[in-house]
């Protein structure tokens, strides 16, 4: 199986974590479309969707799902979402499409978060997969100097010659050269840091539950 392919076998297989009669947190990302694309299917068994990017909201509407806004809604019982890595005990690097800061938003507002990757995701430790920070823009080039200290080199995310402005009208730095053997107390730190929107690092909302895809199907990794 291709890597497409691999994204639509778990994307079909997160909905059997899907509570019928109830809202569903949708995250963002190629593998996330993949199960919205499947949710489609049950629509009817739903109430709606909070979704955790404009993007994913288009997708819902265009599939005629009810998307709620966040602050209409209470408890989230399930929240299904990728990682740009995950490790072994469920702690994940996320933010590769931008989407961090409501991603967690969403994750944060649900009772377990279900994460839905193919098997290249899984990592012994983070950081690899650069670590996207949500930043206000006054403050990117001292964080960039903070980020120095620490051994990592951080840039400013451009797309099309020009930085990359979120959903949250704000820009993303991306980390390299890190690796995060204490992801807890790393996401502590730099979410203190002045001008720090969100750090993509989610180890206070780590998944419950990973869906991996792989060539001999999917394996389910529990938390």
């Amino acid at each position: 199986m291709n890597q497409d392919e691999l994204k639509a076998l778990v994307g079909q297989a997160a909905l059997q974590y899907v509570v019928p009669g109830e809202i569903v947190g949708v995250g963002t990302g190629s593998t996330v479309n993949k199960f919205i694309d499947a949710l489609a299917s049950m629509k009817d068994r739903i109430a709606g969707a909070v979704s955790s990017s404009v993007a994913s909201t288009a997708r819902l509407q265009a599939l005629h799902i009810r998307v709620f806004d966040a602050n209409d809604v209470d408890q989230i019982s399930v929240y299904i979402d990728g990682a740009d890595e995950i490790d072994p005990a469920g702690h994940m690097i996320k933010g590769g499409g931008a989407a961090l800061t409501r991603e967690k938003i969403v994750a944060a507002q649900s009772t377990r978060f279900i994460c839905i990757a193919d098997e290249s995701k899984l990592v012994t430790t983070l950081g690899a997969f650069p670590v996207p920070v949500e930043v206000i823009p006054m403050a990117a080039r001292r964080i960039e100097r903070q980020f120095a200290a620490m051994g990592g080199t951080a840039k400013v995310r451009m797309k099309d010659g020009v930085p990359l402005v979120t959903d949250n009208g704000q820009c993303i730095l991306d980390v390299s050269g890190l690796a995060i053997k204490d992801p807890l107390a790393f996401e502590s730190e730099v979410n203190q840091w002045p001008g720090v929107v969100t750090v993509g690092v989610f180890a206070h909302q780590k998944a419950a539950v990973c869906l991996l895809g792989t060539p001999s199907g999917v394996k389910t990794l529990t938390f």
